[in-house]
Protein backbone atom coordinates (compact mmCIF):
# COMPACT_ATOMS: atom_id res chain seq x y z
CA UNK A 1 0.00 0.00 0.00
CA UNK A 2 1.24 3.47 -0.88
CA UNK A 3 2.15 5.38 2.29
CA UNK A 4 -0.63 7.80 3.25
CA UNK A 5 1.68 10.81 3.34
CA UNK A 6 3.09 10.03 -0.09
CA UNK A 7 -0.38 9.59 -1.60
CA UNK A 8 -1.57 12.91 -0.18
CA UNK A 9 1.54 14.66 -1.51
CA UNK A 10 1.05 13.13 -4.96
CA UNK A 11 -2.58 14.33 -5.10
CA UNK A 12 -1.70 17.92 -4.15
CA UNK A 13 -1.66 19.00 -7.80
CA UNK A 14 2.00 20.00 -8.16
CA UNK A 15 2.54 17.30 -10.81
CA UNK A 16 -0.68 16.28 -12.58
CA UNK A 17 -1.56 12.62 -12.40
CA UNK A 18 -2.49 10.56 -15.46
CA UNK A 19 -5.74 8.59 -15.61
CA UNK A 20 -5.91 5.53 -17.87
CA UNK A 21 -9.28 3.99 -18.70
CA UNK A 22 -10.63 1.53 -21.22
CA UNK A 23 -13.87 1.62 -23.25
CA UNK A 24 -16.24 -1.34 -23.42
CA UNK A 25 -14.78 -2.34 -26.81
CA UNK A 26 -11.24 -2.37 -25.39
CA UNK A 27 -10.10 1.01 -26.73
CA UNK A 28 -7.72 2.64 -24.19
CA UNK A 29 -7.73 6.31 -23.24
CA UNK A 30 -5.22 8.38 -21.28
CA UNK A 31 -5.94 11.84 -19.81
CA UNK A 32 -4.46 14.17 -17.22
CA UNK A 33 -6.12 14.23 -13.81
CA UNK A 34 -7.53 17.66 -12.98
CA UNK A 35 -7.86 17.24 -9.24
CA UNK A 36 -7.60 14.40 -6.78
CA UNK A 37 -8.32 14.19 -3.09
CA UNK A 38 -7.24 11.68 -0.49
CA UNK A 39 -10.18 10.31 1.52
CA UNK A 40 -8.79 7.37 3.49
CA UNK A 41 -6.39 4.45 3.03
CA UNK A 42 -8.88 2.64 0.79
CA UNK A 43 -10.46 5.52 -1.14
CA UNK A 44 -9.69 8.65 -3.12
CA UNK A 45 -11.78 11.05 -5.18
CA UNK A 46 -11.17 12.47 -8.67
CA UNK A 47 -12.94 15.51 -10.05
CA UNK A 48 -15.65 15.11 -12.68
CA UNK A 49 -15.87 18.25 -14.80
CA UNK A 50 -16.79 17.19 -18.32
CA UNK A 51 -18.57 14.30 -19.96
CA UNK A 52 -15.38 13.36 -21.79
CA UNK A 53 -13.93 10.05 -22.92
CA UNK A 54 -12.64 9.25 -19.43
CA UNK A 55 -16.11 9.75 -18.01
CA UNK A 56 -17.74 7.63 -20.69
CA UNK A 57 -15.22 4.83 -20.13
CA UNK A 58 -15.62 4.83 -16.35
CA UNK A 59 -19.40 4.48 -16.64
CA UNK A 60 -18.93 1.55 -19.05
CA UNK A 61 -15.92 -0.06 -17.33
CA UNK A 62 -15.23 0.96 -13.67
CA UNK A 63 -11.54 -0.02 -13.74
CA UNK A 64 -8.93 2.77 -13.96
CA UNK A 65 -5.22 3.23 -13.38
CA UNK A 66 -3.81 6.44 -11.95
CA UNK A 67 -0.18 7.32 -12.55
CA UNK A 68 1.32 9.59 -9.89
CA UNK A 69 4.70 11.26 -9.34
CA UNK A 70 5.79 12.41 -5.92
CA UNK A 71 6.55 16.15 -6.18
CA UNK A 72 9.62 15.99 -3.92
CA UNK A 73 11.22 12.58 -4.54
CA UNK A 74 10.15 11.96 -8.17
CA UNK A 75 9.10 8.46 -7.11
CA UNK A 76 6.44 7.17 -9.49
CA UNK A 77 3.40 5.11 -8.47
CA UNK A 78 0.77 3.21 -10.39
CA UNK A 79 -2.56 3.12 -8.47
CA UNK A 80 -5.22 0.64 -9.58
CA UNK A 81 -8.75 1.93 -8.92
CA UNK A 82 -12.38 0.87 -9.16
CA UNK A 83 -15.03 3.55 -9.65
CA UNK A 84 -17.79 3.33 -7.01
CA UNK A 85 -20.05 6.40 -7.19
CA UNK A 86 -20.30 10.12 -7.93
CA UNK A 87 -21.14 12.62 -5.19
CA UNK A 88 -22.66 15.98 -6.17
CA UNK A 89 -23.25 17.36 -2.68
CA UNK A 90 -21.67 17.05 0.73
CA UNK A 91 -18.25 17.67 2.31
CA UNK A 92 -16.08 15.93 -0.31
CA UNK A 93 -17.83 17.68 -3.19
CA UNK A 94 -17.74 21.12 -1.52
CA UNK A 95 -14.09 20.77 -0.56
CA UNK A 96 -13.10 19.78 -4.11
CA UNK A 97 -15.29 22.51 -5.57
CA UNK A 98 -13.50 25.15 -3.51
CA UNK A 99 -10.08 23.83 -4.50
CA UNK A 100 -11.02 23.62 -8.16
CA UNK A 101 -12.17 27.24 -8.07
CA UNK A 102 -8.71 28.14 -6.81
CA UNK A 103 -6.99 26.19 -9.56
CA UNK A 104 -9.26 27.73 -12.22
CA UNK A 105 -8.59 31.24 -10.98
CA UNK A 106 -4.84 30.63 -10.87
CA UNK A 107 -4.81 29.42 -14.47
CA UNK A 108 -7.19 32.06 -15.85
CA UNK A 109 -9.92 29.47 -16.36
CA UNK A 110 -12.57 30.83 -13.96
CA UNK A 111 -16.00 30.08 -15.35
CA UNK A 112 -14.62 27.19 -17.41
CA UNK A 113 -13.63 24.76 -14.67
CA UNK A 114 -16.84 23.77 -12.90
CA UNK A 115 -17.07 20.72 -10.74
CA UNK A 116 -19.97 18.51 -11.74
CA UNK A 117 -19.22 15.77 -9.25
CA UNK A 118 -16.66 13.96 -7.12
CA UNK A 119 -15.96 10.48 -8.45
CA UNK A 120 -15.21 8.14 -5.54
CA UNK A 121 -12.78 5.29 -6.26
CA UNK A 122 -11.68 2.30 -4.22
CA UNK A 123 -7.91 1.77 -4.14
CA UNK A 124 -7.34 -1.85 -5.19
CA UNK A 125 -3.56 -1.98 -5.47
CA UNK A 126 -0.50 0.25 -5.66
CA UNK A 127 2.70 -0.42 -7.60
CA UNK A 128 5.97 1.37 -7.06
CA UNK A 129 7.38 2.11 -10.51
CA UNK A 130 11.15 1.48 -10.71
CA UNK A 131 13.19 4.55 -11.57
CA UNK A 132 15.55 7.23 -10.29
CA UNK A 133 14.46 9.21 -7.24
CA UNK A 134 15.90 11.94 -5.04
CA UNK A 135 15.87 12.33 -1.28
CA UNK A 136 13.01 14.36 0.13
CA UNK A 137 14.19 17.73 1.50
CA UNK A 138 14.15 18.17 5.25
CA UNK A 139 11.04 20.03 6.43
CA UNK A 140 11.57 23.67 7.32
CA UNK A 141 9.73 23.12 10.58
CA UNK A 142 9.14 20.20 12.92
CA UNK A 143 5.36 20.09 12.66
CA UNK A 144 4.80 17.76 15.60
CA UNK A 145 6.98 19.84 17.92
CA UNK A 146 5.16 23.00 16.82
CA UNK A 147 1.80 21.35 17.43
CA UNK A 148 2.85 20.13 20.86
CA UNK A 149 4.12 23.57 21.89
CA UNK A 150 0.95 25.23 20.66
CA UNK A 151 -1.38 22.72 22.33
CA UNK A 152 0.43 22.88 25.67
CA UNK A 153 -0.40 26.54 26.16
CA UNK A 154 -4.13 26.29 25.41
CA UNK A 155 -5.39 24.49 28.59
CA UNK A 156 -3.73 27.15 30.76
CA UNK A 157 -6.18 29.75 29.43
CA UNK A 158 -8.63 30.77 32.20
CA UNK A 159 -11.45 31.85 29.86
CA UNK A 160 -12.63 31.89 26.25
CA UNK A 161 -10.99 35.20 25.38
CA UNK A 162 -7.58 34.12 26.69
CA UNK A 163 -7.97 30.83 24.84
CA UNK A 164 -8.44 32.56 21.48
CA UNK A 165 -5.43 34.79 22.13
CA UNK A 166 -3.29 31.78 23.04
CA UNK A 167 -4.38 30.00 19.86
CA UNK A 168 -3.57 32.85 17.48
CA UNK A 169 -0.33 33.75 19.27
CA UNK A 170 0.71 30.08 19.13
CA UNK A 171 0.09 29.91 15.38
CA UNK A 172 2.37 32.89 14.86
CA UNK A 173 5.10 31.76 17.24
CA UNK A 174 5.26 28.05 16.41
CA UNK A 175 3.88 27.82 12.84
CA UNK A 176 4.93 31.26 11.51
CA UNK A 177 1.32 31.87 10.41
CA UNK A 178 1.00 35.65 10.31
CA UNK A 179 -2.62 36.07 9.20
CA UNK A 180 -5.29 34.22 11.17
CA UNK A 181 -8.73 34.75 12.64
CA UNK A 182 -11.48 32.92 14.49
CA UNK A 183 -15.15 33.25 13.57
CA UNK A 184 -17.97 31.85 15.71
CA UNK A 185 -21.25 30.50 14.40
CA UNK A 186 -24.57 32.17 15.19
CA UNK A 187 -26.89 29.25 14.30
CA UNK A 188 -30.05 31.30 14.74
CA UNK A 189 -29.03 33.76 12.03
CA UNK A 190 -26.93 31.32 9.96
CA UNK A 191 -23.98 33.67 10.08
CA UNK A 192 -20.42 33.64 11.38
CA UNK A 193 -18.92 36.58 13.24
CA UNK A 194 -15.28 37.44 13.91
CA UNK A 195 -14.18 37.32 17.55
CA UNK A 196 -10.37 37.40 17.25
CA UNK A 197 -7.73 38.01 14.57
CA UNK A 198 -4.00 38.54 14.01
CA UNK A 199 -1.97 40.15 11.27
CA UNK A 200 -4.49 42.52 9.65
CA UNK A 201 -4.71 46.30 9.44
CA UNK A 202 -7.93 46.21 11.48
CA UNK A 203 -9.12 43.45 13.76
CA UNK A 204 -12.48 43.06 12.01
CA UNK A 205 -14.03 41.93 15.31
CA UNK A 206 -17.78 41.86 14.76
CA UNK A 207 -17.59 41.44 10.96
CA UNK A 208 -19.89 38.77 9.59
CA UNK A 209 -20.27 36.36 6.68
CA UNK A 210 -23.24 34.12 5.84
CA UNK A 211 -23.02 30.41 6.53
CA UNK A 212 -22.04 28.73 3.26
CA UNK A 213 -20.31 31.84 1.87
CA UNK A 214 -16.64 31.61 0.89
CA UNK A 215 -14.03 29.23 2.24
CA UNK A 216 -15.00 29.91 5.86
CA UNK A 217 -18.74 29.64 5.36
CA UNK A 218 -18.50 26.45 3.30
CA UNK A 219 -16.12 24.85 5.82
CA UNK A 220 -18.63 25.57 8.61
CA UNK A 221 -21.66 24.39 6.63
CA UNK A 222 -20.05 21.18 5.39
CA UNK A 223 -18.03 20.58 8.59
CA UNK A 224 -14.90 19.87 6.61
CA UNK A 225 -11.50 21.58 6.31
CA UNK A 226 -10.97 23.44 3.05
CA UNK A 227 -7.46 24.22 1.85
CA UNK A 228 -6.89 26.31 -1.28
CA UNK A 229 -3.38 26.73 -2.63
CA UNK A 230 -4.11 29.47 -5.18
CA UNK A 231 -6.11 32.65 -4.96
CA UNK A 232 -9.67 32.44 -6.23
CA UNK A 233 -12.09 35.25 -6.81
CA UNK A 234 -15.05 32.90 -6.42
CA UNK A 235 -14.23 32.30 -2.78
CA UNK A 236 -12.79 35.73 -1.95
CA UNK A 237 -14.59 37.94 0.51
CA UNK A 238 -15.74 41.46 0.02
CA UNK A 239 -13.98 43.98 2.12
CA UNK A 240 -17.26 45.21 3.48
CA UNK A 241 -20.37 43.16 3.88
CA UNK A 242 -23.69 44.89 4.26
CA UNK A 243 -26.85 43.32 5.51
CA UNK A 244 -29.33 46.08 4.85
CA UNK A 245 -30.61 44.50 1.67
CA UNK A 246 -31.40 41.29 3.53
CA UNK A 247 -33.41 42.75 6.33
CA UNK A 248 -35.95 45.47 7.03
CA UNK A 249 -36.32 48.08 9.73
CA UNK A 250 -34.91 51.47 10.63
CA UNK A 251 -31.79 50.02 12.18
CA UNK A 252 -30.92 48.35 8.89
CA UNK A 253 -30.95 51.69 7.09
CA UNK A 254 -27.97 52.81 9.12
CA UNK A 255 -24.33 51.88 8.65
CA UNK A 256 -23.69 48.72 10.61
CA UNK A 257 -21.17 46.93 8.38
CA UNK A 258 -17.78 46.05 9.84
CA UNK A 259 -15.12 45.34 7.20
CA UNK A 260 -13.95 41.75 7.01
CA UNK A 261 -10.21 41.72 7.89
CA UNK A 262 -9.01 39.26 5.19
CA UNK A 263 -6.10 39.82 2.84
CA UNK A 264 -6.95 41.70 -0.35
CA UNK A 265 -4.97 39.22 -2.50
CA UNK A 266 -4.55 35.91 -0.68
CA UNK A 267 -2.44 33.22 -2.32
CA UNK A 268 -3.38 30.39 0.05
CA UNK A 269 -6.25 29.87 2.46
CA UNK A 270 -7.15 27.18 4.98
CA UNK A 271 -10.41 27.04 6.95
CA UNK A 272 -10.95 24.43 9.68
CA UNK A 273 -14.23 23.97 11.58
CA UNK A 274 -14.09 24.17 15.38
CA UNK A 275 -16.26 21.22 16.46
CA UNK A 276 -19.05 21.56 19.00
CA UNK A 277 -21.30 18.97 20.60
CA UNK A 278 -23.78 18.89 17.69
CA UNK A 279 -22.56 21.38 15.11
CA UNK A 280 -19.43 23.50 14.60
CA UNK A 281 -19.14 26.37 17.06
CA UNK A 282 -16.88 28.29 14.70
CA UNK A 283 -14.05 28.23 12.19
CA UNK A 284 -10.30 28.73 12.49
CA UNK A 285 -9.07 30.48 9.34
CA UNK A 286 -5.51 31.20 8.18
CA UNK A 287 -4.22 32.70 4.95
CA UNK A 288 -1.05 33.87 3.25
CA UNK A 289 -0.14 36.06 0.26
CA UNK A 290 2.02 33.16 -1.02
CA UNK A 291 0.71 30.32 -3.18
CA UNK A 292 0.87 26.80 -1.72
CA UNK A 293 1.73 28.09 1.74
CA UNK A 294 -0.22 25.46 3.68
CA UNK A 295 0.45 21.73 3.47
CA UNK A 296 -1.41 18.62 4.51
CA UNK A 297 0.65 18.70 7.70
CA UNK A 298 -0.58 22.24 8.44
CA UNK A 299 -4.14 21.10 7.82
CA UNK A 300 -3.69 18.18 10.23
CA UNK A 301 -2.19 20.45 12.88
CA UNK A 302 -4.97 23.03 12.64
CA UNK A 303 -7.63 20.32 12.82
CA UNK A 304 -6.02 19.08 16.05
CA UNK A 305 -5.86 22.60 17.47
CA UNK A 306 -9.46 23.41 16.49
CA UNK A 307 -10.63 20.18 18.12
CA UNK A 308 -8.86 21.12 21.34
CA UNK A 309 -10.31 24.64 21.26
CA UNK A 310 -13.82 23.24 20.77
CA UNK A 311 -13.37 20.92 23.76
CA UNK A 312 -12.10 23.74 25.96
CA UNK A 313 -15.04 25.95 24.99
CA UNK A 314 -17.41 23.19 26.13
CA UNK A 315 -15.40 22.84 29.34
CA UNK A 316 -15.81 26.54 30.10
CA UNK A 317 -19.56 26.13 29.63
CA UNK A 318 -19.65 23.10 31.96
CA UNK A 319 -17.73 25.00 34.65
CA UNK A 320 -20.26 27.81 34.54
CA UNK A 321 -23.06 25.30 35.00
CA UNK A 322 -21.34 23.98 38.13
CA UNK A 323 -21.08 27.38 39.75
CA UNK A 324 -19.46 30.80 39.73
CA UNK A 325 -16.69 32.26 41.77
CA UNK A 326 -17.78 34.31 44.75
CA UNK A 327 -18.26 37.92 43.83
CA UNK A 328 -15.81 40.11 45.78
CA UNK A 329 -17.39 42.85 47.86
CA UNK A 330 -17.07 46.26 46.26
CA UNK A 331 -18.35 49.68 47.16
CA UNK A 332 -20.64 51.79 45.04
CA UNK A 333 -18.81 53.18 42.00
CA UNK A 334 -18.54 56.97 41.74
CA UNK A 335 -21.35 58.65 39.86
CA UNK A 336 -20.10 59.44 36.35
CA UNK A 337 -19.86 63.08 35.40
CA UNK A 338 -19.80 65.00 32.15
CA UNK A 339 -22.12 65.53 29.20
CA UNK A 340 -24.57 62.63 28.71
CA UNK A 341 -23.97 60.27 25.80
CA UNK A 342 -27.00 59.23 23.76
CA UNK A 343 -27.21 55.43 23.37
CA UNK A 344 -29.71 54.15 20.80
CA UNK A 345 -31.03 50.61 20.52
CA UNK A 346 -32.90 49.29 17.45
CA UNK A 347 -34.96 46.22 18.43
CA UNK A 348 -35.31 45.09 14.80
CA UNK A 349 -31.77 43.67 14.89
CA UNK A 350 -30.62 44.70 18.39
CA UNK A 351 -28.09 47.15 16.93
CA UNK A 352 -26.66 49.61 19.45
CA UNK A 353 -25.14 53.01 18.66
CA UNK A 354 -22.98 55.03 21.05
CA UNK A 355 -23.61 58.60 19.96
CA UNK A 356 -23.47 58.44 16.16
CA UNK A 357 -21.14 55.44 16.08
CA UNK A 358 -22.40 51.94 15.40
CA UNK A 359 -21.07 49.50 17.97
CA UNK A 360 -22.72 46.10 17.76
CA UNK A 361 -25.87 44.17 16.96
CA UNK A 362 -27.45 40.76 17.27
CA UNK A 363 -27.29 38.81 20.53
CA UNK A 364 -24.23 40.77 21.68
CA UNK A 365 -26.20 43.99 21.12
CA UNK A 366 -29.10 42.59 23.10
CA UNK A 367 -26.72 41.71 25.96
CA UNK A 368 -25.27 45.23 26.02
CA UNK A 369 -28.72 46.84 26.01
CA UNK A 370 -29.84 44.60 28.90
CA UNK A 371 -26.75 45.52 30.93
CA UNK A 372 -27.20 49.23 30.30
CA UNK A 373 -30.89 49.20 31.22
CA UNK A 374 -30.18 47.41 34.51
CA UNK A 375 -27.34 49.81 35.21
CA UNK A 376 -29.56 52.82 34.63
CA UNK A 377 -32.68 51.53 36.40
CA UNK A 378 -31.10 49.65 39.32
CA UNK A 379 -27.59 51.04 39.53
CA UNK A 380 -26.14 47.58 38.93
CA UNK A 381 -22.52 47.13 37.90
CA UNK A 382 -21.94 43.44 38.78
CA UNK A 383 -23.21 40.71 36.44
CA UNK A 384 -22.72 37.01 35.82
CA UNK A 385 -22.73 34.87 32.70
CA UNK A 386 -25.20 32.50 34.31
CA UNK A 387 -27.86 35.15 34.90
CA UNK A 388 -27.47 36.46 31.35
CA UNK A 389 -28.00 32.96 29.99
CA UNK A 390 -31.32 32.75 31.88
CA UNK A 391 -32.47 36.33 31.16
CA UNK A 392 -35.31 36.25 28.56
CA UNK A 393 -34.49 39.82 27.47
CA UNK A 394 -31.22 38.58 25.94
CA UNK A 395 -33.08 36.11 23.71
CA UNK A 396 -30.30 33.56 23.38
CA UNK A 397 -30.93 30.73 20.92
CA UNK A 398 -32.35 27.59 22.51
CA UNK A 399 -29.37 25.56 21.36
CA UNK A 400 -25.70 26.40 20.96
CA UNK A 401 -26.10 29.77 22.64
CA UNK A 402 -22.28 30.18 22.83
CA UNK A 403 -22.70 33.03 25.30
CA UNK A 404 -18.97 33.14 26.08
CA UNK A 405 -18.09 33.91 22.46
CA UNK A 406 -20.67 36.72 22.34
CA UNK A 407 -19.25 38.24 25.53
CA UNK A 408 -15.76 38.07 24.00
CA UNK A 409 -17.12 39.90 20.95
CA UNK A 410 -18.84 42.56 23.08
CA UNK A 411 -15.79 43.09 25.30
CA UNK A 412 -13.50 43.54 22.30
CA UNK A 413 -15.83 45.90 20.47
CA UNK A 414 -16.09 48.14 23.56
CA UNK A 415 -12.32 48.04 24.09
CA UNK A 416 -11.50 48.80 20.44
CA UNK A 417 -13.86 51.79 20.48
CA UNK A 418 -12.41 52.99 23.78
CA UNK A 419 -16.03 53.45 24.74
CA UNK A 420 -17.21 55.11 27.93
CA UNK A 421 -18.68 51.72 28.80
CA UNK A 422 -16.28 48.83 29.45
CA UNK A 423 -16.45 45.29 30.80
CA UNK A 424 -13.95 44.07 33.40
CA UNK A 425 -13.66 40.42 34.39
CA UNK A 426 -14.00 39.94 38.17
CA UNK A 427 -13.93 36.12 38.41
CA UNK A 428 -14.96 32.92 36.68
CA UNK A 429 -18.24 33.68 34.95
CA UNK A 430 -18.51 37.19 36.41
CA UNK A 431 -17.72 40.70 35.22
CA UNK A 432 -18.21 44.34 36.12
CA UNK A 433 -19.70 47.08 33.97
CA UNK A 434 -17.64 50.28 34.14
CA UNK A 435 -19.45 53.45 33.03
CA UNK A 436 -17.49 56.70 33.16
CA UNK A 437 -20.01 59.03 31.53
CA UNK A 438 -23.75 59.65 32.04
CA UNK A 439 -25.88 57.80 29.51
CA UNK A 440 -29.22 58.63 27.88
CA UNK A 441 -30.78 55.36 26.75
CA UNK A 442 -33.23 55.58 23.86
CA UNK A 443 -35.12 52.59 22.56
CA UNK A 444 -35.95 53.43 18.93
CA UNK A 445 -38.99 51.15 18.88
CA UNK A 446 -40.29 50.90 22.44
CA UNK A 447 -43.48 49.21 21.29
CA UNK A 448 -41.69 46.30 19.63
Amino acid sequence: MLPTRALRDCLDGVIPGVVSTCAADGTPNVAYMSQGQYLDRQHLALSYQFFNRTRQNILANPRATLGLIHPQTAQQYRVHLTYQRTETTGPVFESMKAKLAGIASHTGMSGVFRLLGSDIYRIDRVEVVPGSTVAAPAPAMDGLSALRACMERLPASPDAESLLDALLDGLLEHFAIEHALVMMLDPGRSRLYTVASRGYETSGVGSEIPLGEGVIGVAARERVPIRISHMTSEYAYGRAMREGAEQRGLGDLLETAIPFPGLAAPGSQLAVPIPGAREPIGVLFVESPSDMRFSHADEDALVALATQVGGLFRLFLAELELGEETQPATGQPPHPEGAPLRVRHYPANDSVFLGDDYLIKGVAGSILWTLLKDHQALGRTQFSNRELRADPRVRLPDQSDNLEARLVLLHRRLAEHRACVQMEKTGRGRFRLVVDRPLELEDMDPGA
